[in-house]
């Protein structure tokens, strides 16, 4: 069983990088294996999305058979089916190879609670519609992670190590090293990265946290799974007392403690009655360990069975985990754009993004859409929307642009926080709109002429227009040159304007939220204020931000 155990863990774990690479950018298509199928089994993700948004629209059910399953099994998701969990199994491994220490009994802890009140804080913030809990929820954790900062640390160090060897042409004879090197390399940006590097902002600290998720079992095997994991402590709640279940023969016990020693999740399988189903993996280490063959795991009637131990919470813990959970919330909610009185510029949501609050009940913090992106545009949220947005996908055009041809964001997306649109409907969103700084525009500032922004604009009646005006140089001789203008009408927001524009430093031509199709508070132009353009645009032609 342990072998069986380890060898579907890897297979999992397989599967999830597999579909993380088959996520890989492809401009235009959607992929058409089933990415966000663990995001579908997460139990966490279907309750929490549902408190927030009660309903399970756009929601998947098939986290109804992952509670089903612990019902009967116990936590064999934690232990047999999570891929952040097969990590930090061989984490342990590698702690108990390298570092050669002897085993140690590491019993339950009452820390182990902390999970539990972690899980009833989320829960709050999520009814009132702040569904938090994908900072914390393991495969959010484990796909944020890799996509942000694991897998572009990877592509960097595999071209570096490519083109070093592609460069200097180690060879002996007529064998050569780069013939063994570059399949591997195209291989490796045609079927993982399927594009060249892409940086996402605040991916140091994203590592740093995983990072510290796996070191922590250097100290206590399985840390997050024991201390931390909402998702564990949900599936905790839900095998309380399992079908499946854990028995011990007294008579045959010598009470060596083999078995508390090789348990990754302290669940007291050295006392019989006081064994922890809710705590317990299923991963049968104590089975295996016991040479007296005095454990075993049984199929039991409901409310029959051996007694089992139970996790005593306490009220006074559980409403100080109500009482922090609604004190977060409030934290949140009292920023400016929480309570809408400001609309952040910088906060440009992909095509399809249901307004704000929808938005936010929805998104689990899983960068599915970010990589997704062919383009590297969508990047992750810092400060731009508050704490509850934390981690939120927004478009940076000075980074990379939103591909007209492309919808793939909206269809990898698992809860419907964006809206899954054909590309016809996504040519239609406004997402934002262009804005020139005339105090760095060529044609403005300089006198010279540029034609970059209109020839990359892709809307098929060009947002950017020209209007033809002479310009004095500066030897007094005068020059018809182009000036650029965005008519707010064609304009959708996707940037492509701003990041093709020839300045690197901080674009002539900028994209702000101002404008979104989802946001009506948001609108700059009044009813019928694109009849008198013309003239506002000429009153303020010699202002840098009020041009357009």
């Amino acid at each position: 069983m342990i072998w069986l155990r380890r060898s579907v863990q890897g297979l999992v774990l397989l599967i999830f990088l597999a579909l993380l690479a088959a996520n890989r950018p492809t401009t235009g298509t959607a992929p058409e294996s089933p990415v966000g199928i663990f995001f579908d089994l997460d139990p966490l993700v279907l309750v929490g999305t549902w408190l927030a948004t009660r309903s399970f629209a756009d929601l998947s059910l098939l986290g109804l058979a992952t509670l089903l399953v612990s019902v009967i099994l116990g936590r064999v998701f934690c232990g047999w089916f999570c891929p952040f969990g097969t990590l930090h199994n061989m984490m342990g491994s590698l702690r108990r190879q390298f570092r050669k220490v002897r085993p140690r009994v590491e019993g339950y802890s009452r820390w182990q609670r902390a999970k539990y009140f972690v899980l009833v804080a989320l829960l709050l913030m999520a009814v009132f519609g702040a569904p938090w809990f994908g900072v914390l929820d393991p495969f959010s954790v484990l796909y944020r992670s890799l996509t942000v900062s694991v897998l572009p640390v990877c592509h960097v160090m595999v071209s570096a190590v490519a083109n070093a060897i592609y460069m200097s042409d180690p060879h002996l004879g007529s064998m050569h090293l780069r013939d063994l090197t570059e399949p591997f390399y195209i291989w490796w940006q045609d079927s993982v990265t399927g594009a060249d590097i892409r940086p996402f902002q605040g991916s140091g600290l994203i590592f740093l946290i995983f990072t510290a998720a796996l070191v922590f079992n250097l100290v206590r095997n399985r840390f997050w799974c024991r201390y931390i994991c909402p998702t564990g402590a949900l599936l905790g709640l839900v095998s309380w007392r399992p079908i499946l279940r854990l028995v011990s023969d007294s008579e045959s016990c010598n009470s060596c403690g083999a078995c508390t020693m090789s348990c990754p999740a302290a669940a007291q399988p050295e006392k019989p009655d006081e064994w922890l189903g809710s705590e317990c993996f299923g991963c049968w280490n104590c089975v295996g360990s016991c040479k007296n063959a005095s454990l075993d795991f049984k199929f039991t009637l409901p409310g029959r069975g051996p007694a089992q131990g139970a996790i005593d919470l306490g009220k006074r813990r559980t409403m100080a985990a109500v009482a922090a959970g609604a004190g977060t919330l409030a934290m949140m909610r009292i920023t400016p754009d929480s309570q809408g009185a400001t609309n952040n510029p910088k906060l440009i949501r992909p095509p399809g993004a249901r307004p704000e609050r929808e938005f936010l009940q929805r998104c689990i913090q899983c960068s599915m859409c970010m990589e997704a992106c062919p383009t590297g545009g969508l990047q992750p949220t810092w400060h731009e929307a508050g704490l509850e947005g934390v981690w939120t996908p927004m478009l940076v055009p000075a980074i990379g642009y939103c591909e007209y041809e492309c919808h793939a964001c909206g269809q990898v997306c698992p809860t419907g926080a964006i809206m899954p649109l054909t590309i016809e409907e996504k040519k239609q969103v406004k997402i934002g709109l262009a804005f020139f700084d005339t105090s760095r525009c060529l044609p403005y500032a300089y006198g010279r002429e540029c034609i970059v922004c209109e020839e990359h604009c892709p809307v098929k009646n060009k947002a950017i227009t020209f209007e033809l005006r002479e310009s004095k140089q500066r030897d007094g001789t005068v020059k018809t040159l182009k000036f650029p203008r965005v008519d707010p009408e064609l304009c959708i927001g996707c940037g492509i304007c701003e990041t093709k524009c020839v300045f690197q430093d901080r674009a002539a031509i900028l994209v702000t939220s101002a404008g979104e199709s989802r946001n009506p508070d948001n609108q700059p132009l009044l009813s019928g204020a694109s009849d008198s353009y013309e003239s506002f645009d000429e009153e303020f032609s010699d202002d840098p931000y009020g041009s357009q």
